[in-house]
């Protein structure tokens, strides 16, 4: 393995014990070598980052290292102590702890409850218990209400719940998957703070993270994994994030900037006073009154705190959920229009959606078929997959390969199950398929969540391609770069309604993420806690919400890791 130079601040790394040695780590699946004589060493105190595309192993070799999987080959040290792990339950034991990109709380419970579940044992479930947390939550600074109901929690308390979860059952070396994927920046923020903070008493943190910028900031070394191997470690803060990409995948940093317009006029999805109440019986409108226009040719985004009504816009224009009153109207090309208020999911796709869902493997992808007959989930009644009534296997066959070829779905054949993908090959199949039906709207959630910079660089300039040649793009997404990068138009949700437009050209990260949580708002435009008729609004340059005197333009528009 190689080494970047570095040179660090007072303690050398040199001078740190180990807390974690992996040597010769290899791991065979069928068909493929997930991890190859992989070496990695994390010193005790430190922010360890695990940069690489998907598929490179990332996943798999902290999967061995939490216990999951056990490696065919090679040594785990933990403090200087060989060990074996058979179960989750054996890392716990030895000190490491995992906080998973998607979160494993259980809603209904109190804080203290998700806590203490599963590790009664360690201090009942009373009073010591309670002690526990709150003490853990001051001296980590992550203090948290011990009798809030989880369902009532913002993103950035719940992922301080799953910390202290790990926390509680005795963890000093933490791995993080992916944790700022689902925060805005400010959250970011507070994390690293939190995460410098708990450095410094001594904790050691594996950070996992295709945010090569981020991994700058908070890192103190980084480790390149590239084809299931180690290629290099370096001082995140002596390279730059093009030379980390390129260690990455061998290429330069993707930008995803794109200035040229090429909107036109010609509406293509038109949203009109979509509302849909909460399944909970409440009469809460989850989506309030929703307007909303994407024309061909644009990029239309969403930004948003994840809960704040994004999916459930999703779902409505997909026909996933009943909406309670409004209408949804695609025009065709020709300029035909449905009104899709009434049809079923397939019927509006067959309309000519394409969509890239939130959760791929929930509503993308057959994890356990062949990625042929992926191919045809949602275009089962059209060409090249059907002939008629009857399946057409050969021509489903045979543009599973020109999109494996097109998109670069890193596979050794088409007859592998998806779930042998990665989560970015995963993704760029999703993304190759429903952008080959001609569709005139893609809806595209979350498109690069979690995925490497290679295939990240693959999906925008798919959509940018497709952009070009007059598709409409309906774009929501947690990676706010990636929002301002695509967008023509940005629109802010905040529970359940469109409360401000940003202009990708002027608006930042920061101010973006301060009208996200209605920071930037000021009190004429900010929406009520109660139903009310919200003033439509601008973020101008300085991140506030300003009012407008023109109506409100009706625009608005709709992740993984690697497995083996």
């Amino acid at each position: 393995m190689s080494t970047v130079a570095t040179e660090r601040a007072a303690p050398q790394e040199s001078e740190r014990a180990p807390a974690v040695v992996l040597t010769g780590i290899t791991k065979r699946f069928p068909g493929v070598v997930a991890n190859r004589d992989v070496a990695l060493t994390v010193r005790q105190g430190e922010v360890h980052a695990l940069c690489g595309e998907n598929g490179a192993g990332k996943s798999t070799l902290m999967k061995i290292l939490y216990g999951m999987q056990q490696p065919d080959e090679g040594t785990i040290e933990v403090e200087g102590q060989e060990i074996r792990f058979r179960s989750p339950t054996d890392a716990i034991k030895a000190g490491i702890g995992m906080v998973h990109q998607h979160f494993m709380l259980a809603d209904n419970l109190t804080v203290l409850e998700n806590v203490v579940l599963g590790a009664e044992k360690l201090h009942g479930i009373g009073g010591k218990a309670r002690r526990t947390l709150v003490e853990l939550g001051r001296t980590t600074g992550m203090r948290v209400d011990p009798d809030a109901l989880v369902e009532r929690l913002g993103v950035a308390d719940r992922q301080r719940v799953e910390i202290l979860k790990v926390l509680y059952r005795g963890a000093r070396i933490i791995i993080l998957d992916e944790p700022t994927a689902v925060l805005v920046p400010q959250e970011v923020d507070e994390l690293f703070d939190t995460v410098r903070g708990m450095r410094d008493q001594g904790f050691t943190f594996l950070f996992i993270s295709h945010k090569l910028d981020e991994v700058r900031t908070i890192a103190d070394s980084v480790t390149v994994i590239r084809r299931g191997t180690t290629v290099g470690t370096a001082d995140p803060k002596a390279i730059s994030s093009r030379q980390l990409a390129e260690m990455m995948v061998g290429s330069e940093l993707p930008s995803p900037e794109t200035r040229e317009s090429t909107v036109t006029d010609r509406p293509v999805l038109s949203v009109e006073e979509l509302t849909l109440l909460a399944e909970d019986g409440s009469g809460r409108p989850v989506l309030d009154a929703v307007d909303l226009v994407v024309r061909s040719g644009e990029v239309l985004g969403i930004a948003g705190v994840e809960g704040n009504g994004q999916t459930e816009l999703v779902e409505a224009i997909m026909g996933m959920r009943a909406s309670s009153a409004g209408r949804i109207v695609l025009t065709s090309a020709d300029g035909t229009r449905t009104d899709l208020t009434k049809l079923g999911t397939l019927a509006r796709r067959e309309a000519g959606i394409g969509y890239v869902p939130e959760d791929r493997t929930r509503h993308g992808l057959l994890l356990s078929e062949p990625l042929w007959l992926n191919r045809v989930l949602g275009y089962q009644t059209r060409p090249p997959v059907s002939k008629g009534q009857w399946l057409d296997i050969e021509g489903a066959r045979a543009d599973t390969k020109r999109i494996v070829e097109e998109f670069d779905v890193r596979t050794p054949s088409i007859d592998v199950p998806a779930a042998a993908l990665s989560g970015g090959n995963q993704q760029k199949l999703v993304v190759g398929r429903e952008l080959s039906g001609d569709p005139v709207l893609l809806i595209a959630s979350h498109p690069t969540r979690g995925v490497d910079v290679g295939a990240q660089a693959l999906i925008w300039d798919q959509i940018r391609n497709a952009r070009a040649s007059g598709l409409a793009v309906l774009l929501i997404s947690a990676d706010l770069d990636e929002l301002i990068g695509l967008s023509d138009t940005i629109k802010v949700m905040l529970r359940g309604r469109l409360v401000s437009d940003a202009d990708p050209a002027t608006v930042t990260p920061e101010e973006l993420g301060s009208a996200m949580t209605g920071a930037g708002d000021d009190p004429d435009t900010a929406p009520p806690a109660e139903p009310a008729e919200p003033k439509p609004s601008t973020v101008d340059s300085a991140g506030q919400a300003a009012e407008t005197t023109a109506p409100a333009r009706a625009e608005d528009e709709a992740e993984g890791g690697d497995q083996a």
